[in-house]
């Protein structure tokens, strides 16, 4: 009972947290591409798979839009546009989740941020492998998705919809987690410094997390 207490206040400060969105410079090496912001989100196929590249390896969510039809939308229009290029995997704690999804550019973090999307219904358990969008309350997601790694399912009436679910789960479980979860609740990356200094504080003082480096829809 004690472990699920804790994971329930790490969902609440991970996932409310997840609503800031910034971030400045690149991550490994190089910039982010100029990424498109779009008008509005695209129409997402019924189903559709993504490829995430990452540090540690492929890792492929098949998206079923009827599960929350507006989160696949923006997943699917998000990848679209190149948003989810060098970004990191700032928040993995063990056991619970990995949440991804600022950008290392302040400038786009900012366009995205006011592009809130409304809420869909949970009609899909946050069971371990599901892909959800990360909120700070009402019709409030924007870009930061996390991976579940455990059957969480205090999250559904929570309000998290899964949209998708990981193929293979093992590069997801290879992810980076020792810098566990952020501050000031813990001792891993401090979202305010994210969005002042973007990568160049990660990199600087959390050289160990894992990135996306590129993402693209499958055909």
């Amino acid at each position: 009972m004690s472990k699920h207490m804790i994971v329930a206040s790490a969902v609440i400060a991970a996932l409310v947290l997840g609503a800031v969105v910034y971030r400045t410079d690149a991550a490994p090496g190089k910039k982010p591409a100029a990424a498109i912001v779009p008008e509005k989100d695209a129409q997402a196929p019924a189903t559709y798979a993504v490829k995430l590249v990452t540090t540690k390896g492929e890792i492929v969510i098949d998206v079923t839009r009827e599960w929350a039809p507006r989160g696949a939308d923006r997943f699917y229009t998000a990848v679209e546009s190149g948003f989810y290029t060098n970004v990191a995997f700032f928040r993995v704690i063990k056991g619970f989740m990995a949440q991804v999804g600022l950008s290392g550019d302040p400038k786009l973090n900012g366009k995205w941020r006011e592009k809130r999307i409304a809420d869909d219904p949970v009609v899909q358990s946050n069971k371990r492998g599901t892909v959800t969008f990360a909120t700070s309350g009402k019709d409030s997601r924007t870009t930061q998705f996390f991976i579940n790694f455990g059957d969480n399912v205090m999250l559904d009436r929570m309000g998290f919809a899964p949209f998708g679910k990981v193929r293979d789960m093992a590069v997801v479980d290879a992810l980076y987690d020792g810098y566990g979860e952020g501050a000031p609740r813990g001792a891993g990356p401090d979202q305010g410094q994210i969005q002042r200094q973007g990568n160049t504080y990660l990199k600087g003082k959390f050289p160990k997390l894992d990135y996306i480096n590129s993402a693209e829809i499958l055909p």
